[in-house]
């Protein structure tokens, strides 16, 4: 099987918005599976038809700047970007206004019924690319209020950590961008792919409402909860 190609435009985003997904998805590919077997069991088996290839788009070639002091050299610019099958938003300002280079690639992607997830403000730059028009979606929610004053047409909600509509998905905050993606492997492979992908990372999601119940919790005999991750992969 093909890996799946995963798009990320490059601008001045959150870091963690981005890079906690791409490094949720990463952990539970058939590469990470054969290094951490030479370390502890692992089930390769599992994770031999998961890959992914990370292609970060760019204007140009130039590096860009993102939060926290991080830079991003673009892989490929919008003139270049390959055929994608998934393609992430990172958040920015709220009210930043995005290139048209870049609401043009969102509107092809979204109107070839490709997979969209945003995660933070990400969800207010597919907004102003016009694709969550008439769809419910989530954002940040400290920023709630701004982009329902910005973005009108959009059915905002703070129901839940995120929201899935059609082939678009958006999460909250950069840790519910996350959970989004853990939920999505969770839907479409093994399960052993997602345990290696949160064992990995010692991550635990929550659910759609902010629970930590994706994963089962744990007692030893007295009855006294213990970690929820035994780092047993087989």
């Amino acid at each position: 099987m093909a890996p799946l190609n995963v798009g990320i435009p490059l601008y001045n985003y959150q870091a963690l918005d981005v890079v906690g997904p791409l490094d949720l998805l990463s952990s539970g590919t058939k590469e990470s599976a054969a290094l951490l077997n030479q370390f502890c069991p692992t089930n390769e088996e599992a994770s031999a038809n998961v890959q992914f290839t990370m292609h970060h788009i760019g204007l140009t070639r130039e590096p860009v700047q993102l939060s926290a002091g991080l830079s991003m050299v673009p892989t490929c610019t919008v003139d270049d970007v390959p055929e994608l099958d998934i393609m992430l938003l990172g958040g920015p300002d709220p009210s930043a206004v995005p290139d048209p280079r870049f609401v043009a690639l969102i509107q092809a992607h979204v109107a070839a019924g490709k997979l969209l997830f945003t995660t933070c403000t990400g969800a207010a730059v597919a907004a102003a690319a016009g694709v969550l028009d008439g769809r419910r979606a989530t954002v940040n929610h400290m920023c709630f209020e701004v982009v329902k004053k910005l973005f009108p047409k959009v059915e905002w909600t703070m129901e839940t950590k995120w929201v899935e509509d059609g082939n678009i998905w958006t999460a909250g905050g950069a840790v519910a961008g996350m959970d989004m993606v853990a939920h999505w492997i969770k839907q479409r492979y093994e399960a052993d792919v997602l345990k290696l992908a949160l064992q990995t990372l010692d991550y635990e999601p929550r659910d759609v409402h902010g629970v930590l119940s994706v994963v089962p919790l744990r007692y030893d005999a007295a009855g006294k909860q213990i970690a929820t991750h035994d780092f047993k992969f087989v």
